[in-house]
């Protein structure tokens, strides 16, 4: 038995002779690396790193195959890890991620949701009728969707003045202000909300998004009754046309993932869902973004724009950016 210890000691003491050098000249480069960046290692270094990692890889296969010491086999183990990420790890910077998911990634997701985004438009537009309509019959359906803490007085009991009052820009004050807030902050929790119960077979997100029509149709529709409803419509385009459709694009995101888990094809559940999860997280990321503008437009373009042509103007260019920077056709790079 000791000489079986004393023969496994010396030929782990021999494979460590033969290829030690290597190791450390890896593990040098590793540090080197770790502790300022590829840009640190010459031309030589960073040819020479895939080899010596591809060695090291070697050398622990046969010290596994073989049951050499156990402190070498973790030894190699913790460097050929670190030494995988430099070689098969991304060499791609922050600001490349970003530029490569704002030229390619973001808008080519979008567009691969064309259907789901007008199935998402529809109910949005269906909801929005249905809320004016309701309105009509009775203006009480106005308190059903609207919190009364959150109108400020902008309801079927306020006057024409009132209201006209509160669509004059920076004339409009805190009140219009809070309910403009609101609103953002209530869209963009159905945005997140449309996305994240999209697993549940589509149902809550096209729910969801109905109701957000439905309180946009009784707000129009409580202005317009008063012969506000051109001077409402450019209040809410400024912004609207951005936050809106950033919320329909959250529906499509979750009809996406809705109808895969509910038909998934030939593939597994789980893979079909996993697919189109990662689709619609691509989707959202930008949503995010959207949304991110709308509360810029809302918070200054709208209290600095006060003359209406001006905002049916920002809110048509607004979609025309939008609807050139998704769905116009794009030059294919040759390989």
């Amino acid at each position: 038995m000791i000489d079986v210890k004393v023969d496994g000691r010396l030929k782990s003491q021999r494979f460590r002779q033969e290829r030690e050098a290597d190791w450390k000249r890896l593990e040098r480069l590793m540090e080197k690396v770790e502790k300022g960046s590829m840009a640190s290692l010459s031309e030589e270094e960073i040819l020479a790193a895939p080899v010596l990692y591809r060695s090291a890889l070697s050398s622990l296969s046969v010290a596994r195959a073989t049951s050499l010491d156990r402190g070498m086999i973790d030894y190699l183990e913790m460097l050929c890890a670190r030494a995988y990420f430099f070689v098969y790890g991304s060499r791609e910077t922050l600001r490349s991620q970003l530029g490569a998911f704002f030229a390619g990634g973001w808008p080519a997701a979008v567009r691969g949701l064309w259907r789901e985004t007008l199935v998402s438009v529809g109910l949005m537009v269906i909801g929005a009728l249905v809320g004016a309509w309701l309105f009509g019959q009775d203006a009480e359906w106005y308190y059903a969707f609207m919190p009364r803490e959150m109108t400020g007085g902008r309801d079927p009991a306020a006057t024409t003045e009132m209201l006209r009052s509160t669509l004059d820009g920076a004339k409009s004050g805190s009140g219009l202000s809070m309910f403009a807030t609101f609103l953002f902050t209530h869209n963009a929790q159905v945005a997140l909300l449309a996305f994240a119960l999209g697993f549940a077979l589509c149902v809550p997100t096209a729910m969801l998004v109905i109701y957000n029509g439905v309180m946009l149709g009784v707000f129009f529709a409580l202005f317009a009754s008063r012969g506000l409803g051109v001077e409402a419509g450019g209040w809410l385009a400024i912004h609207g046309v951005t936050e809106i459709f950033a919320v329909c694009l959250a529906g499509a995101a979750g009809l996406k993932i809705g109808w895969t888990v509910a038909f998934p094809g030939e593939r597994s559940r789980l893979d079909a869902a996993a697919e189109a999860g990662r689709h619609a997280a691509t989707v959202m990321g930008g949503v995010v973004v959207m949304l991110f503008f709308a509360g810029l437009l809302e918070g200054f373009g709208r209290q600095l724009i006060a003359w209406t042509p001006a905002r049916y103007g920002v809110a048509a260019l607004t979609a025309l950016i939008w609807g050139l920077y998704f769905y116009a056709p794009r030059r294919r790079t040759s390989a």
